[in-house]
């Protein structure tokens, strides 16, 4: 069976609904073409932050692109809830990260610093001591030394926004194909050949948003996007009485009343499994933060792998070899939806790239 579009996105998951979704909104014949339900899948194990402060302290082109992401979130998940009808829940009341002794202050605040200079002050924040953080959040433990606060952070469930994401593309023109993942891509005069186990496809435009597998198509297509693995655990609570109005690294508060505890990152090549020894560390870490839940009970706990390139950076590409061959690789793909949506499609789609998607070129790693 053969199949053309006009653009053809690969993988179905945050970053690659997002683009679908930009892309459909012009009216551009566009399809997704995601693999199956057994696949690593990132966006199954999201924290959910809409998160700026700490976030290119090391490249100002990083700062920049996180806080124009996040302004234009309040206004992104209102017309996606309006046209979806999926509460994804966003709220934007500033985000704390917790922290425990002098030297993670110090390196907190070195961070938060450089954020704001490379954002020429449009990055705001402060670093509040101990008897701040209580007035805000009464039930921290005294081991709590201080924390990082930002009014520009906010979260929402993750989970319904790929929901939502899916929904509005479908709704938009966007033909979502699961089940389907791509073998091989080749170029032709006519456009991208690509074949999946039982189907072959069609497009003018091909866009690599395959997370782990962006690496495998990117070889195919003259393209070099290197990108490893990165677990990260999560753990899901039983509900509790609400004690945290804004959401943090370490724990946050859901609007269903449990709570998330993460922030764990190792390298374990393709285990996206869980371990006691690091769900013993999250949960200690958890409790030293607030003491209060010791006694919670913990309902499950999953890992998922990040999507990483060398430098924790995202990915902006465009084929040399072959035009109208994209990559897009990013593991803020909450953050970075919206921006995904807008200026990624734009670029797609043939418009002038912003200079702060130049800035992720994969002609970096080309060293």
């Amino acid at each position: 069976m053969e199949s053309e579009f006009e653009t053809l996105v690969i993988g179905g998951g945050l970053v690659g609904a997002s683009v679908a979704m930009g892309i459909a909104s012009k009216g551009r014949s566009v399809a997704v073409l995601d693999g199956g339900d057994s696949d690593f899948r990132a966006s199954r194990g999201n924290f959910g932050l809409t998160w700026v402060q700490g976030k290119g302290a090391e490249n100002p082109a990083y700062a920049r692109l996180n806080i124009f992401g996040a302004g234009l979130w309040p206004s992104f998940s209102e017309e996606l809830e309006g046209a979806t009808g999926v509460p994804i829940g966003y709220r934007k009341p500033g985000g704390l990260e917790f922290c425990l002794t002098e030297q993670e202050w110090i390196d907190r605040s070195e961070e938060m610093r450089l954020v704001s200079h490379h954002t020429d002050g449009e990055f705001t924040y402060e670093m509040l001591d101990h008897d701040e953080v209580k007035k805000r959040v009464p039930l921290i433990s005294d081991s709590v030394l201080g924390a990082s606060y930002s009014p520009h952070d906010g979260h929402l469930n993750p989970l319904y926004l790929l929901r939502a994401l899916q929904q509005n593309m479908i709704s938009l023109g966007c033909r979502y194909l699961p089940n389907q993942k791509v073998a091989s891509v080749i170029r032709d005069q006519d456009g991208f050949k690509l074949h999946t186990k039982d189907r072959q496809f069609f497009a003018d435009r091909i866009v690599l948003c395959c997370g782990l597998d962006n690496s495998r198509l990117a070889q195919q297509l003259g393209m070099h996007i290197p990108v490893e693995p990165v677990r990260g655990q999560l753990l899901v609570t039983e509900r509790v009485a609400p004690f945290l109005s804004m959401p943090s690294l370490q724990v946050r508060q859901t609007c269903e009343g449990t709570l998330q505890i993460g922030d764990s990152h190792e390298h374990t090549d393709l285990d996206d499994g869980t371990s006691l020894s690091m769900i013993t560390k999250i949960a200690s870490r958890a409790v030293k933060i607030f003491p209060h839940l010791e006694n919670v009970h913990l309902n499950r706990a999953w890992g998922a792998l990040r999507i990483m390139t060398p430098d924790g950076l995202p990915v902006y590409h465009q084929s040399e070899q072959y035009p109208g061959a994209f990559a897009v690789s990013c593991h803020s793909g909450v953050t970075l939806s919206v921006v995904h949506a807008g200026m990624v499609a734009d670029w797609i789609c043939g418009s002038e790239p912003h200079h702060l998607i130049n800035a992720f070129s994969a002609d970096r790693f080309n060293v």
